[in-house]
């Protein structure tokens, strides 16, 4: 494809996406179904164009703003090229020139605005420092009672693409082992700080094209989610459920560190997403894991009889996902699904749902890939006062000192790009006294 009929499916995406109900990824790849035709080298340039405009929502709209334009995927396009210095104004006139597939010609008042912009940058000294770090106004107030000082250096940090990290699945493979076989097919790795089971991909792979991969030796799994099932700290032999476990991340985690020894429940109130678990089950060489679909009342029934028993209960609770804004910029500006309040409520009912399956001596970890304290800390104070049976542990007298170097974080564990280079994730250890 000539790069002007890649700009112009680029701008057909943002298209769908400005009037779309679900995920940008989702509209991604219906798009992308159907058009066979576009190579891989052409559809990864289409998706980074993309995914780079939604990434400067805010600061192209103060500059939409600024130069009194319309609002449109088209024009801003041309900002975000223009204004993050891939091309020049004369540069975007040539590839705007309304050959088949390309972009229409330039207007004159487009001509005109990129002309004014020509040479300037996309974060202008005049640009308020929530819009310049792309933090929507909803979250604004809550991040910066977070993070103070550093809320600016905290949001910059979200603004990249985030990395290519890969879980080795001790399982089948150690970590050399499974280096050397990405080595042989030219995928470079590193270690990662934190997970002694984290390797880091350099540069761009396509992971479904390497044998590693496709037989189970690793799985693409970001260094801070993985972290959550390391502090669960589940040994072989353990009775163990993951009560919101979808397609099964943290449970593939889970089981290696159990050595395929006990059992897993791996419960979820939605069927499908349960099922696509099996076949990564199935790949990973997992048989420790028994599936039960919320959605089913002979398994609520079940559920409700478990008092008591489990070793370990991991809730990785549905949440903003606000700590993913790296991987999903759309999260930032866009509600898919429940309201924060209505969030908050289900994180409250999980917990109370769970509270009594743990036995005395037991640990219940609750999770979210959120950066807000009423998510997490203020859930977890709140579980506290109506569960005086539960103490808090202290990350530190999980942390092995055989895994990577512990994360800054005391009591709880709590990760962001600019503190620890992952996605941001929080996550409580909780033990009911004996």
């Amino acid at each position: 494809m000539k790069q002007g009929a890649r700009i112009q499916s680029s701008i057909d995406i943002l298209e769908r996406i400005s009037t779309s109900r679900i995920p940008m990824d989702n509209t991604i790849r219906d798009f992308m179904q159907y058009k066979r035709y576009i190579g891989s080298k052409d559809r990864a340039a289409i998706v980074e164009l993309v995914y780079d405009v939604v990434r400067g929502t805010a600061r192209v709209g103060w500059w939409l703003d600024k130069l009194k334009l319309d609002d449109t995927p088209r024009q801003r396009v041309l900002l975000l090229l223009c204004l993050s210095g891939q091309y020049s104004a004369f540069q975007l006139s040539q590839l705007f020139d309304g050959e088949k597939y390309s972009p229409a010609v330039l207007s004159d008042a487009e001509q005109a605005f990129l002309k004014e912009i020509d040479g300037k940058t996309l974060s202008h000294e005049d640009i308020p420092d929530a819009v310049r770090c792309e933090c929507p106004p909803w979250a604004e107030e809550r991040l910066k009672a977070l993070y103070a000082e550093q809320f600016e250096d905290e949001l910059n940090a979200m603004l990249p693409p985030a990395t290519l990290d890969l879980r080795v699945n001790t399982l089948k493979a150690d970590v050399q082992k499974a280096q050397d076989m990405l080595a042989a097919q030219e995928v470079k790795t590193d270690r990662t700080p934190y997970s002694p089971i984290a390797l880091r991909v350099e540069g761009k792979s396509y992971m479904s094209a390497t044998k590693a991969f496709s037989k189970g030796l690793v799985e693409i799994q970001d260094e801070g989610s993985q972290l959550i099932s390391l502090v669960c700290d589940v040994k072989p032999g353990m009775r163990v459920l993951d009560y919101c476990a979808g397609a099964g991340g943290k449970t593939l985690g889970l089981a290696a560190q159990m050595k395929n020894k006990g059992s897993i429940v791996a419960m979820d109130n939605d069927t499908r997403r349960l099922e696509k678990g099996r076949r990564r089950y199935r790949k990973a060489g997992v048989h420790n894991v028994e599936m039960r679909s919320l959605e089913e009342e002979k398994n609520r029934k079940w559920l409700r009889r478990q008092r008591g028993v489990m070793d370990v209960v991991l809730v990785d609770a549905p949440c903003s996902s606000s700590g993913t804004w790296r991987r999903n910029p759309d999260l930032r500006w866009n509600e898919y699904g429940p309201s924060l309040e209505e969030i908050k409520c289900m994180q409250a009912d999980i917990l109370e749902r769970v509270a009594d399956k743990v036995k005395p001596g037991g640990r219940l970890v609750y999770a979210t890939c959120s950066l807000f304290e009423e998510e997490n800390e203020q859930q977890v104070e709140s579980f506290l006062k109506t569960h005086p049976e539960y103490d808090v542990i202290s990350l530190s007298d999980v942390w092995d000192d055989n895994w990577g170097r512990k994360p800054e974080s005391e009591p709880f564990l709590r990760l962001s790009p600019r503190q620890s280079g992952t996605d941001g994730f929080f996550a409580a250890i909780l033990q009911r006294k004996e």
